[in-house]
């Protein structure tokens, strides 16, 4: 069913599907995203859904009864009417991060494409309060809004094989951080030794999520090893 540009249509037996990939640009790309992190965190407190997953621009709700699909496909169309993102936030997340060298590979390539030193390049990256839009890609790999315009960079043509965990990269006009080993394409500036992930705690598997905020502080080669 659609409701001007927003779409809530089935998927499979027992899912449901939020698109506001239309709503864009009537609405901000970060007020999108906050209300569908509150939509989500709305149906968290329901035992009707199995799982919960938020995207960039959309909402995809697992149901455990598939009889009562068609009925939530409205419900779920109204609850975002009453939804504004105002009253989404989460905590500031602080990330130390060695920029260059062998941490950061393609730093020089990004310097060199928008015409900055180094120096600048992590200054830039390093100066904005990042947001957390969602996790995706791997677990708990985060997608964080607010990159410098001056830094958007496009990937690689040719993705890496392995990408250590940890790897700060930027992809297009967003930034992000690898979790764990993995192939990938982002252009890698720098690492950190924090980890991403955090089995030991089923409540809350990964350091990040939906809302959070990103601070990014380059530190030195002893500050990263210590």
């Amino acid at each position: 069913m659609t409701n001007t540009n927003l779409t809530v249509y089935r998927l499979g037996e027992n899912a449901i599907v939020l698109d506001c990939s239309k709503l864009f640009p009537e609405f901000s790309k970060l007020n999108i995203q906050t209300r569908i992190w509150e939509l989500a965190k709305q149906c968290s407190k329901s035992l009707e859904f199995q799982d919960i997953v938020p995207g960039m621009n959309n909402l995809t709700l697992f149901l455990h009864d598939t009889t009562q699909v068609t009925f939530w496909l409205s419900v779920i169309e109204k609850r975002w009417h009453s939804t504004t993102g105002l009253n989404v936030s989460g905590p500031t997340i602080e990330i130390p991060v060695l920029y260059g060298r062998e941490y950061g590979p393609d730093l020089d390539a990004v310097a060199r494409r928008h015409q900055l030193d180094t120096t600048e390049v992590i200054r830039r990256h390093s100066a904005p309060e990042y947001t957390v839009l969602f996790l995706g890609f791997q677990p708990g790999f985060p997608y964080l809004d607010g990159l410098d315009s001056r830094l958007t960079t496009p990937r690689l043509s040719t993705p890496r094989l392995s990408i250590p965990a940890g790897s700060v990269g930027i992809g297009g006009s967003q930034t992000g951080i690898y979790p764990a080993d993995a192939p990938g394409g982002w252009q890698l500036i720098g690492r950190t030794n924090i980890s991403l992930l955090t089995p030991d705690l089923p409540a809350t598997p990964t350091l990040l999520a939906p809302g959070y905020k990103v601070r990014f502080t380059p530190v030195t080669s002893l500050e990263f090893t210590s």
